[in-house]
């Protein structure tokens, strides 16, 4: 086996997956709410260190050029976005930590911080790109009076409508760990099993306001084509080696 080409391969693979992943974030730099995902990779140890296999014999040259690299687990950067303002009274922004909750499809709560709102046919309150309901406190949707009046959202996520009325207060969470949220689309998250959220006491709510993506465009770009630098460079050495072991191969069989 050649151990250069497995090398460069790594480094393809790892290439590959730091431009899906700045590609996506730059396709989302214009979603309210959205937060970038952060590509890692990790350098991978030789065969003997890595499974513990000292019995084995190895080329000690080959063991300091190390294993390649390896995809490290992705993150996601939740930095506060930019927040401007709206003329829409069902646009709101949260400032701080804190997550809205939806109904998922399936019934199970949803977090997002995509604060563009609507009101369905049933006057309730919705994220306006699923449908899916808002949720209030208690885990139950917010009704709206249609055709009362405009409505308000204060800083604690109290909605009132003309005349006072009271319909509901959105809940403002966030998990116990950021690192269990899953992204699912359409900027919602959900949470692994097991965990669970606790109110996001220092968060407030801006209505006529929307927060802009964490994404930046120009570092995104840069990112993705430094990317495409590293998979054409890889390919280069992959199509050498392959080159080279077909040149042994082929003077090797002629002196045999």
């Amino acid at each position: 086996m050649n151990y250069g080409l497995y090398i460069s391969t790594s480094g393809m693979f790892t290439a590959l997956h730091r431009m899906d992943t700045a590609a996506n974030n730059l396709a989302n730099s214009e979603t309210s709410g959205f937060k970038p995902d952060l590509a890692a990779t990790m350098a991978r140890k030789a065969v003997r260190p890595e499974d513990n296999v000292w019995n084995l014999p190895s080329n000690e040259m080959l063991e300091n050029l190390g294993g390649g690299v390896l995809l490290a687990p992705t993150a996601t950067n939740f930095g506060q976005g930019i927040i401007e303002s709206s003329a829409s009274d069902l646009h709101v922004a949260i400032q701080g930590d804190g997550f809205m909750t939806v109904d998922g499809p399936d019934g199970e709560p949803r977090l997002t911080r995509d604060g563009r709102l609507a009101i369905n046919e049933l006057g309730m309150i919705v994220q306006a790109s699923s449908g899916l309901k808002v949720l209030d406190e208690g885990g139950y949707g917010i009704r709206t009076s249609l055709g009362a009046g405009p409505i308000t959202i204060g800083a604690d996520g109290t909605v009132r409508q003309a005349g006072g009325v009271i319909p509901g207060k959105i809940a403002l969470v966030k998990p116990e760990d950021e690192r269990s949220l899953k992204k699912e689309g359409q900027s919602l998250y959900s949470l692994n099993e097991g965990t669970s959220t606790i109110p996001a006491t220092g968060s407030s709510i801006v209505q006529r306001a929307l927060e802009r993506s964490g994404v930046d465009a120009v570092s995104a770009m840069l990112e993705i084509s430094a990317a495409d630098r590293a998979v054409t460079s890889n390919g280069k050495m992959i199509t050498l080696y392959d080159d080279l072991m077909n040149r042994a191969i082929s003077t090797f069989g002629r002196l045999a």
